[in-house]
């Protein structure tokens, strides 16, 4: 018999304290349980609420931004982004490559977030001037299609 007793003043304040978590009025088992299961959908909603906020907040502060200047003899390149973004660089070079621009001098962090500063010239052999929005549209592009691959 106090087995039973212990169980049922077990089960009683473990019924009580759900009670009081949940924020329920109700008497009966059936109540409180029916309430505490509410509690829990009305919790589950409430994260995923959050969660979306905040992947929604994250793109904007994350978008790499691009800013490309003309210097006497060729570029200064600064791209930067408030997460990391593995790839990116190699995307960034390629781009360099194929535009006939080489890199002179480079200041790169890829550790918790990215920035790159790059000096660059064009090739010798090339005739052709590229200019500064073209370097800009291309690298630009270049995040797009790195973004996309992702």
């Amino acid at each position: 018999m106090a087995s039973r007793d212990l169980q049922r003043d077990s089960f009683h304040r473990k019924l009580e304290l759900l009670r009081t978590i949940t924020h329920s009025d109700a008497r009966s088992k059936t109540s409180i349980v029916s309430d505490a299961s509410d509690y829990i959908i009305r919790m589950k909603q409430k994260v995923e609420k959050l969660s979306k906020e905040v992947e929604a907040s994250v793109p904007l502060n994350s978008w790499p931004t691009v800013t490309v200047e003309n210097l006497e003899k060729g570029f200064m390149v600064m791209v930067n982004c408030g997460r990391r973004c593995p790839g990116l660089l190699v995307s960034i070079l390629e781009t360099f490559e194929e535009l006939g621009l080489n890199v002179l001098e480079a200041r790169v962090s890829c550790v918790d977030c990215f920035y790159l500063q790059a000096f660059g010239g064009e090739n010798d052999e090339d005739e052709e001037n590229v200019g500064a929005q073209i370097v800009e549209r291309a690298i630009t592009n270049a995040i797009k299609n790195w973004s996309e691959s992702l």
